[in-house]
């Protein structure tokens, strides 16, 4: 008998202020174990927040995160022990030091440095092109490899869940294509659950299992990927067409 997947993150009425702007306005999302999770919407429709609200760096007015169906008061290093790591968008990497130092830097949390060098092999099967730049600057890369190396940094304290924010920004078609292999990758050989916030809309409907769709603050569809496909929802939203107040209780 095929064990229920448990739910690990639960945004529950969610709202985030900063000023008089509502950035999210009572946002529920679920990540269960184990899948991939898209969240999706035009500009200014409060994608990002979603992520630092769960990762302690957006203001919560009012709202609840829970971690295991518990409740937390997020906070980033609490939120990284207890299993959460967030990759930001813009490939933010430390552009003077090396590729090893930028993953050393990825593991900041583990005291056991045994454990740090176990972690770095684990990554560096993941990304075996790191394997070769280990002692160059991470500003020598390129555009592509700093975007790996950011991901790859965050999975060394080997998170439960990875939070991505934007992840193929700017990059090549070729690249894209290569981010979303390995996200794919990642979430099924590790068992990594995975919240993604990204333009490529197509890319990123063809990995994920459940897709949020947000638009001023609101989440208007919440549900299966080949759903949101089929429900015209989308175009909607992307050309400003959606008109009625439409919202999705999870």
């Amino acid at each position: 008998m095929k064990k229920e997947s448990e739910i690990l993150l639960r945004l529950n009425d969610v709202k985030v202020h900063y000023g008089g702007v509502k950035a999210l306005d009572g946002v529920d999302v679920i990540l269960d174990e184990g899948e991939i999770v898209a969240i999706m919407g035009p500009n200014g429709a409060g994608k990002s927040t979603v992520i630092k609200a769960i990762f302690g760096i957006a203001p919560i007015v009012s709202g609840d995160v829970l971690w295991h169906e518990r409740k937390v008061s997020p906070v980033s290093y609490e939120m990284v022990e207890r299993g959460i790591s967030y990759v930001p968008q813009g490939r933010r990497v430390f552009r003077d030091l090396t590729v090893r130092e930028n993953l050393e830097i990825g593991g900041y949390t583990i005291r056991d440095k045994k454990i740090v060098k176990e972690r770095m092999l684990e990554v560096l099967d993941t990304f075996p092109d790191l394997q070769k730049k280990l002692n160059d600057r991470s500003s020598t890369l390129s555009g592509g490899q700093q975007q790996m190396l950011a991901i790859a940094r965050g999975l060394m304290t080997s998170p439960k869940v990875l939070l991505l924010d934007e992840p193929t920004l700017g990059l090549s078609p070729k690249i894209v294509k290569e981010v979303f292999a390995k996200i794919d990758e990642i979430n099924k050989k590790h068992g990594t659950s995975i919240i993604v916030i990204e333009h490529n809309i197509k890319s990123l409907l063809e990995i994920a299992t459940r897709a949020y769709l947000l638009d001023k603050g609101k989440v208007i569809f919440c549900g299966s990927t080949d759903t949101l496909e089929n429900s015209g929802l989308l175009e909607k939203v992307f050309t400003g067409a959606l008109h009625e107040d439409k919202t999705c209780q999870v």
